[in-house]
């Protein structure tokens, strides 16, 4: 209800309590069972032995003055009465509230006997090959190295790794790419080729056709031609020229003599 703001608490009438602070520090007062309740409080004493006996000692040990702590919150519970008799009543709500810790006690060390499961250590080549597959099956040294706590000599020096060096463009420092032999992801990535490897590629693509199968040549499409289907229709007449305008003469424009 505390970490729920929309949750206001109850209010609570609390002067029944201050008055019985008053009674129980007025002068000293002595709080003892009542003949009524002191079954309940062997039923309680032999609940805490039980469980001290049945329990591991890394368990028990958080439980073992059960019924001393019983026996001081039912005191309290008497002295809000303002009570020097603890009866049954008090006693029985008092051991719902302690059986409720003893059961969260066990609870929260139940795995403290049970022994630690140590974690295997990951090796090298798993912390490599997990960061190169984190990247697409291929990283740089910089993606790699920091992060194995491994030298560049050392992760070459691992079976299966594929050392390869690429520059980005004509200027800047190399970097060192490593990725693992037989992964699809880095070994179907294609290889940078040269400007002249290209090119001398590029025309002998063009200047050597390749003659196509007789399989290709049945399977290939036939180009049909649109006019041969469609109905003949009478094409229009030409429009006849238009006449060509006699060019001015120079004496009847005097203007374009200038020009």
């Amino acid at each position: 209800m505390l970490d729920d703001d929309r949750v206001s608490l109850p209010k609570v009438d609390g002067r029944d309590l201050s008055d019985a602070y008053g009674w129980a520090t007025a002068r000293p007062r002595v709080i003892t069972l009542a003949e009524s309740a002191r079954p309940l409080w062997r039923i309680v004493r032999r609940y805490a032995r039980i469980l001290g006996e049945s329990l591991p000692e890394e368990q028990a040990v958080f439980i073992e003055r059960t019924a001393e702590q019983t026996l001081r919150v039912a005191a309290c519970l008497a002295a809000s009465e303002c009570s020097e008799r603890i009866t049954e009543e008090m006693l029985s709500a008092t051991f719902t509230l302690v059986r409720r810790s003893v059961q969260d006690a066990v609870r929260i060390t139940k795995g403290a006997t049970s022994p630690k499961v140590k974690r295997q250590p990951l090796s090298l080549e798993d912390k490599v090959r997990a960061r190169i597959e984190m990247h697409g099956g291929r990283a740089t040294s910089s993606q790699v190295l920091p992060y194995v706590g491994a030298t560049a000599a050392e992760v070459k020096a691992l079976p299966g790794v594929v050392v390869t060096v690429e520059r980005s463009g004509k200027t800047g420092r190399p970097a060192t790419v490593f990725s693992f032999r037989g992964d699809s992801s880095g070994d179907s990535l294609p290889q940078p080729a040269s400007t002249d490897s290209n090119r001398n590629r590029s025309n002998s693509r063009h200047a050597e056709a390749q003659p196509a199968s007789a399989e290709r040549e049945q399977n290939r499409a036939s180009v049909v031609r649109l006019d041969a289907y469609r109905p003949e229709t009478k094409q229009a007449p030409e429009p006849a020229p238009e006449p060509k305008r006699p060019e001015p003469r120079a004496e009847a424009n005097p203007f374009l003599a200038l020009l």
